[in-house]
């Protein structure tokens, strides 16, 4: 661990090679065009010694005399950070890839270890996701659990798919797969949980992971995958990451700090093949968070902006599972924020036997909304003058007497598919 005085006097060291110096220049000319051969030659044969300092850039105000300041600085309102990269050849080396020069400084003693803008070269290799630069430096020395300017380990800047190699030698050589984060407490299995990364997570659980360790924010990795589960494009990764999670022992009903749990998390998502997997693996479908939301509230709220992952399908879900329903008066406000999605209401309106539906509902539907579906409003407000049908009644009747074994009782009844589908909410367009 590098200490944090150690950090800062490394800012504020005076550099082999200022900004503004020939070899400076001509290097960020080479690294802009990607030109191997002069980068190779300026940190291999140019630069003053191996661990030489060199300064890429520096954005201190301070001391440009000319700097124009905006007025809020000069008052104190507004303070500028102080922006200076410092690096060395070896850290370039290893963040661009290049083996054959890392190998040359290496060869010339340049020390591993060394981070003159808090961050060392095995970092740097990490970030990029170069494996064979990880398996060099480690091979000389480099620590596998440093943490750099951030208090982050190697480890936790393996966050891409093309990491996992990386990740796989650090482990080989005895990296911390335990090992917290400074400021955020997070473990490189919540780093994998974050991005999606099965095989990371997977490697990391077999070497001894914890799979309940808190960050700072009181969640778990699974806690994170949910929370982070939210393009479409990803929706596999993250189930994948969740299932192999809940087959170590994750658990299903872990709090955060404002006393979420995942499946509030995967609610707002709106990510329904979650939060079907949470469900069938005991998740509390009753759990009230710190604002007492509840799961169904939290797709509720969020379905506006989520129209493109369906999320009629997850209340669905949710009720058919025996999620409590909304209480009839707060109905206007549900009108209101999913007024663009008509399949969430007809689900919810088909899950009581009666609506006391008022003209204030009318009023809480967007006019766009209204037109858009027509056919579905007119259906909804038709049952202002009248009672639910018959055969709905009955819905509701066999609803009720299933309870919370909906999902699972109803596939079973010998009916037509058609009807098995109407009894679990299917929407149809339009209420009868």
């Amino acid at each position: 661990m590098v200490p944090k005085h150690y950090r800062r006097s490394c800012l504020d060291c005076i550099p082999d090679h200022p900004l503004h110096s020939d070899l400076v220049t001509r290097l960020k000319n080479a690294l802009e065009v990607g030109d191997k051969d002069t980068m190779m030659d300026i940190l291999c044969a140019k630069v003053k010694h191996v661990d030489a300092t060199i300064e890429l850039s520096n954005d201190d105000w301070m001391k440009s005399p000319t700097a124009q300041l905006h007025p809020l600085v000069l008052v104190g309102l507004w303070s500028l950070e102080y922006k200076r990269e410092l690096t060395n050849p070896l850290c370039i080396s290893a963040s661009h890839g290049h083996t054959a020069c890392l190998r040359h400084l290496l060869f010339w003693r340049a020390d591993p270890n060394a981070a003159p803008g808090g961050q060392s070269a095995l970092h740097e290799a990490c970030r990029g996701g170069h494996a064979d630069c990880v398996e060099l430096l480690l091979e000389h020395k480099a620590n596998p659990n440093l943490l750099n300017d951030d208090g982050q380990a190697p480890l936790h800047l393996c966050a891409s798919q093309n990491s996992l190699r990386c990740a796989k030698t650090l482990v080989t050589f005895g990296a911390l797969v335990n090992q917290p984060s400074e400021e955020t407490q997070e473990t490189p299995l919540h780093t994998a949980a974050k991005h999606g990364l099965y095989e990371h997570a997977d490697l990391y659980l077999r070497n001894g992971a914890m799979v309940d360790m808190k960050n700072s924010l009181e969640e778990t990795a699974l806690s994170v995958t949910c929370r982070e589960a939210k393009e479409r494009e990803k929706q596999e990764s993250y189930l994948r990451v969740c299932q192999l999670l809940l087959t170590y022992g994750a658990e299903v009903n872990s709090e955060d700090e404002e006393m979420k749990t995942p499946l509030h998390k995967a609610c707002k998502n709106a990510h329904h093949s979650l939060v079907l997997l949470l469900l069938q693996s005991q998740a509390d479908i009753n759990a009230l968070d710190y604002n007492g939301a509840s799961p169904l509230s939290c797709v509720l709220q969020a379905a506006a902006f989520k129209k493109e992952m369906r999320p009629h399908r997850t209340v669905q879900t949710l009720l058919n599972h025996g999620s409590p329903k909304i209480w009839p008066t707060a109905f206007v406000k549900v009108l209101k924020s999913c007024s663009s999605v008509p399949e969430i209401i007809e689900i919810l309106c088909n899950s009581y036997p009666h609506l006391p539906i008022s003209e204030k509902w009318v009023e809480a539907i967007p006019k766009e909304d209204f037109q858009r579906y027509l056919p579905f409003y007119e259906s909804l407000f038709r049952q202002m003058y009248t009672v639910r049908t018959l055969q709905h009644l009955c819905r509701c009747a066999i609803r009720r007497r299933l309870g919370r074994k909906c999902h699972s009782l109803i596939p079973l009844l010998p009916a037509p598919k058609s009807l098995q589908s109407y009894l679990l909410l299917e929407p149809e367009g339009i209420l009868l």
